[in-house]
């Protein structure tokens, strides 16, 4: 099935609905005055994923439709819990992680205990799940580790510290996602919630809580996703409602013709919204039909992306780029790149040489559906080209000898060894060195 023959056909003539989702841009911002150093690969090996789109084998249909059935079971799992629950590893990991050692504003300041002490007080988490409600996402959201929208980091001065690692910034959740909520925070302005993907604080405003009635009409197994990055949807005062990325969720409605959004009313409750697209090609039926011409189409969307720590300034990190890719095909993935290791079938290659371990991921890994790790980073693997293993990943930068990093600070597709024409890189950085496992699905 084609991209033409899966996107919902919509013309102007039965634009009726309240809200609107159209094409636009996204806002310029420091993450955009970051440095973005080059190196050989991207100029050597082909930039366009439709290159290496032609090396894809294609899945079969029941094993699409059963991965997609397990995504929206685990999209909407948040409704179906009726405690959160945190792995004692991650409970408390914030206020451990500003207790433990001096954390800085973004200008460098020691930022005193006094104000972290107070972050912690408003976080309430004697309440913890002592409300429960079943909420979504009315907005484009960030996650934040700690309920305040203050920045907080580690030394800048050190490599890899500093602006965009925003410790605070733990994820950012789309439009219409469901969540549990666990409680409020002291001041009532901040929610402690867990959606399908990652847990934390978001603004009480960006969501409104949910009835049964609600969740049977929203829940009702006919989904679209975003297949056109950085929209918005605006109101019926043409008012601008949400910044939407690509992999947004909207359920169809029973006309076939729109979609589904959640509104706040003015109880804080949430009621269904129909929306209407301009253009119909920036949203599509999930799963997407994954062939050569989707996966290079919805690529490039990503190509050139800023890095954008835990989606920070309407960017995205590593593990946003390859969950919202995927997530179109009916792939779900979890918030960070040790959890999505283990979201598909893993192959282990730690240890290997380096010309064994470039043949296995030839061998074993499937383009534009398999994922190479590595703690702290993950890529998605594109295919070969002249008997070299292709990625692209949203990249922070390239460990060189004396500890310090170029500074790539975007989405790129390399080799598994960006930067081996410079002698400064650090050889036992090099991705290729230090991938532990393919990720297949």
């Amino acid at each position: 099935m084609t991209l033409v023959l899966t996107i919902l056909t919509l013309t102007l003539s039965n634009l009726n609905a309240a809200y609107v989702l159209k094409e636009s841009k996204r806002a310029k911002s420091s993450i955009d005055r970051m440095p973005k150093h080059s190196v050989a690969d991207m100029k050597r090996i082909p930039q366009d994923p439709a290159f290496y789109a032609k090396q894809i084998k294609p899945f079969s249909k029941s094993h699409q439709k059963n991965l997609d059935k397990k995504y929206n079971k685990r999209y909407f799992k948040p409704w179906d819990l009726s405690t959160i629950s945190i792995s004692e590893k991650d409970f408390g990991w914030e206020t451990r992680f500003v207790r433990r050692k001096p954390i800085y504003r973004e200008n460098g300041r020691v930022i005193p205990a006094s104000i972290y002490e107070g972050w912690i007080r408003n976080a309430n988490m004697s309440k913890l799940n002592s409300k429960k409600y079943k909420a979504i996402t009315v907005r484009r959201t960030d996650v934040k580790a700690l309920p305040t929208t203050n920045t907080f980091y580690r030394d800048p001065k050190r490599t890899g510290e500093g602006f965009p690692f925003d410790y605070n910034q733990n994820s950012a959740h789309h439009i219409n996602v469901p969540l549990f909520v666990s409680h409020f925070s002291k001041d009532k302005h901040w929610a402690f919630v867990r959606g399908s993907y990652a847990f934390g604080w978001v603004k009480a405003k960006d969501i409104a809580l949910v009835s049964k009635d609600f969740r049977k009409k929203f829940r009702n197994g006919s989904y679209a996703m975003t297949i056109k990055d950085n929209l918005r949807l605006y109101d019926e005062k043409k008012k601008a409602v949400s910044f939407v990325k690509l992999g947004a969720l909207f359920p169809l409605s029973g006309d076939k013709k729109h979609y589904l959004v959640a509104k706040r009313n003015a109880k804080g409750q949430a009621r269904i919204e129909k929306v209407s697209v301009l253009n119909p090609k920036v949203i599509a039926k999930k799963p997407l039909a994954f062939n050569a011409k989707n996966v290079a189409l919805l690529a490039r969307e990503f190509y050139g992306e800023p890095y954008g720590w835990g989606g920070r300034n309407e960017c995205r990190d590593c593990s946003a780029t390859t969950r919202d890719f995927l997530g179109v095909f009916g792939i779900f993935l979890r918030r960070n790149s040790s959890k999505q290791a283990k979201d598909g079938n893993a192959i282990y290659i730690k240890g290997l040489k380096k010309s064994a371990k470039k043949k296995k991921i030839i061998q074993e890994a499937e383009p534009f559906r398999s994922l190479l790790y590595v703690p702290g980073h993950i890529v998605l693997y594109l295919g070969q080209h002249k008997g070299e293993p292709v990625i692209m990943h949203t990249y922070w930068g390239i460990r060189k000898n004396d500890g310090s990093k170029l500074v790539t600070g975007r989405t790129i597709i390399t080799s598994t060894e960006p930067g081996k024409e410079r002698r400064d890189v650090k050889e036992k950085s090099k991705l290729i060195n230090t991938f532990k496992t393919i990720v297949n699905f």
